[in-house]
């Protein structure tokens, strides 16, 4: 987590993350993030102490309205199944298990095109390192989506 989110190799009372906290990468280019205490002027819907989550099917962060603890709990609920409705594929499980620690998935044509949403099983898929996951879906998102998707988090 201190990777990810920059944190100082020496301890700084003082520092806090300027727009958040990433919590989780999933495997696709999402991003789960605590909101910090501006969540507007870092480009995230929701209240501060709220998660987010960055969509890399919309290319754009959603208020998940719910604190930290409450999305723990929401992982451990079951309810992650339908959270990724239309974003899993037949042979979706074999497929990430084979994943290296540090590997994402590259999917193409992207989760955010018409094709996709269409017909995910239909795409192709190729692990990549998750930097380049969470690279391209900024990229994307800076060019085409509604906003400046911010910090990601480094992988």
């Amino acid at each position: 987590m201190a990777q990810v989110n920059r944190f100082p190799t020496d301890f700084d009372p003082g520092w806090h993350p300027a727009t958040g906290l990433v919590v989780g990468h999933d495997i696709v280019g999402g991003v789960f993030a605590l909101n910090g205490g501006d969540p507007a002027a870092a480009g995230r819907p929701g209240a501060p102490g709220q998660m987010t989550y960055f969509a890399p099917d919309a290319l754009e962060w959603e208020a998940m309205e719910m604190g930290h603890s409450g999305w723990v709990s929401w992982l451990l609920s079951g309810r992650l199944e339908t959270f990724y409705d239309g974003m899993r594929w037949p042979g979706w499980r074999e497929e990430t298990a084979a994943l290296a620690v540090g590997q994402g998935l590259s999917v193409y044509p992207f989760l955010w095109s018409e094709e996709a949403h269409a017909d995910l099983a239909a795409t192709s898929r190729r692990p990549v390192p998750m930097r380049e996951v969470l690279g391209v879906a900024a990229d994307f998102a800076r060019q085409m989506g509604p906003s400046e998707p911010g910090f990601l988090g480094d992988v």
